[in-house]
């Protein structure tokens, strides 16, 4: 069957931020000094906005989000933002504050509380109208179940429609739906988007495959705890009217902030290694390619890329034309390796050309190393969660390879420990592990690396 897409929108959040950002530059645009219609005030309240968004959480507003919390959010942030955008005056400005400025930032404060408030009851009165609902089941007992269905069905304007609860002990409740092994092929025949999950009826091993069918079938997993449970770091206390619920904290590739960050990144740094060292090395590297053997510059290799979507890899050519390069990795004293491209590729330098592959998109600078088709179609089969590296972008260079597991696969634990440690940065990503990982890149580079071949 095939997998139900998620009703909301991931666009849904972007857009929001992008019109508070609008509304923001037009008032300033049309109410405000000459003095300030330019690039470095814009770009200076544009930034502590979305830098201040950031770290308020202030468009962390969900369908349980309680009036107080927003209010609370919208308070914190303005006032954080009030400071930041009377700093520009003093240090720009040294203390000169032009007189209409008072009523630009009374609009902008204004115009954003409205549109939130407004957004967020608009959004209320819809749900009651039975429109942008959610389907849920519990996996528990009667009694949280109970007062699941209970809140749900009293607050209708949180848009959740309660299907009903498995659990091992057999109830005659109308909301019994069969036992937890009834559960998951029910999740996916009825369209289910969240499940709650009662934490004291399930051991480790149970809930490790509860979260797996949750990741794989991209739904939303809420944990029910126990009264007096610790929580676990992994997880955000969230309540819905009174009952405490345990959310999983989000992974860094589910935020689009974080795509945003490493894209810029992306973008920058590959612009510096194109500007300031391909301009004068490649055509020095290209000179020495084309008169130690016959063929092209660069060779060419598809790959698999994001979400398993195709793209040309390059590199510069290392070895000479043949038959199997799309089907043999280079191995240890390969006869098809030339001796500049022995060079290349002890030193890495054949990978350069990659960093068009950044530009481009195709690729980041840092993420799981992309594999030959036929390697992937082997470890797809061989290797436990191997197409989890396909939910992010393939990188230049890598946690694994700085790690000591690139080149050649000689045995199964080489592959398996390679596809763990990009699973673990894809799930513990930061901007300083990505610089982390290229100053080690830039470090090993220097030394001889023992599996470069």
């Amino acid at each position: 069957m095939i997998k139900k897409e998620k009703k909301r929108s991931l666009l849904i959040k972007p857009l929001t931020v992008f019109i508070d950002v609008l509304i923001i530059n037009v008032i300033v645009y049309f109410v405000g000094d000459k003095e300030y219609l330019n690039f470095t005030f814009l770009s200076y309240i544009t930034f502590f906005w979305l830098l201040l968004s950031y770290y308020t959480k202030f468009y962390n507003v969900y369908r349980y989000t309680h009036i107080t919390k927003l209010l609370t959010l919208l308070l914190s942030h303005f006032f954080v933002f009030t400071l930041a955008y009377l700093s520009f005056f003093s240090v720009f400005k040294e203390g000169k504050i032009i007189n209409n400025q008072v009523l630009i930032y009374s609009l902008i404060i204004s115009s954003i509380i409205f549109i939130k408030l407004f957004t967020f009851f608009l959004l209320k009165l819809y749900r009651l109208e039975g429109k942008n609902y959610r389907n849920i089941v519990v996996l528990g007992g009667i009694n949280s179940a109970k007062k699941i269905e209970n809140l749900f069905n009293e607050r209708n304007d949180l848009g959740y429609r309660f299907f009903g609860f498995f659990s091992d002990k057999e109830y005659k409740s109308k909301s019994y739906l069969g036992k937890h092994d009834d559960a998951f092929n029910y999740i996916v025949q009825n369209n289910i988007d969240e499940i709650y999950c009662e934490f004291s009826k399930f051991n480790e091993k149970q809930l490790i495959n509860i979260r797996e069918f949750v990741a794989k079938q991209k739904l939303e997993l809420r944990i029910i705890p126990k009264s007096k449970a610790i929580y676990s770091k992994d997880f955000v206390l969230e309540h819905y009217g009174t009952i405490p619920i345990l959310k999983p904290k989000p992974l860094p590739f589910e935020r689009v902030e974080t795509h945003i960050i490493k894209r810029v990144f992306d973008i920058i740094f590959s612009l510096f290694i194109c500007i300031f060292i391909l301009s004068w090395l490649l055509p020095i590297l290209a000179f020495l390619v084309l008169i130690d053997s016959k063929g092209p510059l660069f060779f060419k290799q598809k790959r698999d890329g994001l979400n398993g979507k195709q793209f040309y890899c390059y590199k510069l050519r290392s070895m000479r034309v043949n038959d199997d390069a799309d089907k043999i990795s280079a191995t240890k004293n390969d006869d098809r390796v030339t001796k500049i491209g022995s060079f290349l590729r002890k030193t890495s330098l054949d990978e350069l050309p990659q960093f068009f592959n950044v530009l481009i998109g195709d690729m980041s600078t840092v993420g799981p190393r992309p594999h030959i088709n036929i390697q992937t179609k082997k470890y797809t089969n061989e290797v436990e969660n191997y197409l989890i590296r396909n939910s992010v972008k393939p990188g230049i260079t890598g946690l694994a390879q700085i790690s000591g597991y690139r080149g050649e696969v000689i045995k199964k634990s080489d592959i398996e420990n390679r596809v763990r440690l990009d699973i673990f940065y894809i799930e513990n990503w930061s901007f300083f592990l990505d610089v982390k990982i290229i100053f080690q890149t830039i470090f090993n580079f220097l030394k001889e690396e023992e599996k470069a071949y």
